[in-house]
């Protein structure tokens, strides 16, 4: 959507405002997902849904556009995580949401930043609870397992073998984090 402005004092401002909405929502989303392990349709569907009507509504088909091709870039990053068992439905449905207010390179940007702070995240867990070990061997063997199995359904079925032996990492939380550090890295909230 962000896209699809022109008028530079009028981006700015728009930009704001969209990146102020965000992180509230994300904060929300987060705070849901490390309490219940799970970002409620609730917040993700209305999420995707207002951003693509008030991006027909501000910008008509080009706004709709840019905001559908956000939220291609926000599925398309995270669902195959989600199709071999390594992500919830609602994190990606998050992202999703997240490209179709901000388009697809401001969405890209995010979901790298998030990715760091995921991957800080997840090694910090792991050394906080002493399992560098146990979680290095878990690493290397879904690594060989992608690489050697390539059945997202079997792949599905051993990481929800493996996922009681785990630490599960809300991934809610990284997206919001890298979204909102992207924002206050790129000057979208000031």
């Amino acid at each position: 959507m962000l896209g699809a402005v022109s008028d530079p004092s009028a981006q700015g401002t728009l930009i704001m405002v969209v990146s102020w909405f965000l992180t509230v929502v994300l904060v929300v989303a987060a705070a849901i997902d490390g309490w219940k392990l799970k970002v409620p349709n609730w917040l993700t569907v209305p999420l995707v849904f207002s951003a693509w009507g008030c991006s027909w509504a501000l910008f008509g088909w080009p706004g709709l556009w840019a905001s559908l091709q956000g939220t291609a870039v926000g599925l398309g990053l995270l669902l195959p995580a989600y199709a071999i068992g390594g992500m919830g439905a609602g994190d990606v449905k998050l992202l999703a949401g997240v490209g179709a207010w901000l388009g697809m390179t401001d969405t890209l940007w995010a979901f790298v930043v998030s990715a760091i702070v995921g991957a800080g995240l997840a090694i910090g867990m792991v050394l906080y609870r002493g399992a560098w070990k146990r979680h290095q061997q878990q690493f290397v063997a879904i690594v060989q397992e992608i690489l050697t199995i390539r059945n997202p359904e079997e792949l599905a079925a051993r990481a929800a073998e493996r996922k009681p032996q785990m630490l599960l990492l809300p991934y809610g939380i990284p997206i919001a984090l890298g979204t909102i550090a992207y924002f206050l890295y790129s000057g979208m909230l000031l």
